[in-house]
């Protein structure tokens, strides 16, 4: 037989499976209440996603959207970021010296443009010049440490 010849012959032995669709093929609704219990299931410690939706006649991609979609409800759902308030210090001014003027250099006060942050009794402090990396690192570790 060539493959171009287009006439089917069925062999004797040949065992074939035929499925039959009946319905709308409409798509179907599934309750708040519902997918809420289906991502509870799979929640649980050593449960397989592919079990439980075929235990409920679902794919696996419609579970695993529906986590999705519980995850970023409940992350807007959190509570709101908490600010805690900043308290801006004038910088110190250096004490003139009683002795003879000296030549005028210009000093740099060290306390003027640093950053201080304390989260649960841990501090950190960076001084003026900090680069932007050094500073994002240092409260990193901060957070980490909480």
């Amino acid at each position: 037989m060539s493959t171009l010849d287009h006439t089917l012959k069925l062999e004797a032995t040949s065992v074939r499976r035929l499925e039959v669709i009946t319905g709308t093929g409409r798509r179907r609704r599934f309750s708040e209440d519902f997918k809420g219990s289906i991502v509870e299931e799979t929640l649980v410690p050593g449960a397989v996603v592919s079990e439980i939706a075929r235990r409920n006649d679902l794919t696996p991609q419609q579970v695993f959207t529906w986590r999705r979609q519980a995850r970023r409800l409940t992350a807007s759902e959190a509570e709101a970021p908490k600010f805690v308030p900043a308290v801006v210090e004038p910088p110190l001014l250096a004490r003139p010296s009683r002795g003879r003027p000296r030549k005028r250099t210009r000093q740099v006060d060290r306390s003027a443009g640093s950053i201080e942050v304390e989260i649960e009794g841990v501090g950190g402090r960076s001084g003026r010049g900090g680069e932007a990396k050094t500073v994002a690192a240092g409260l990193r570790a901060l957070k980490a440490g909480t």
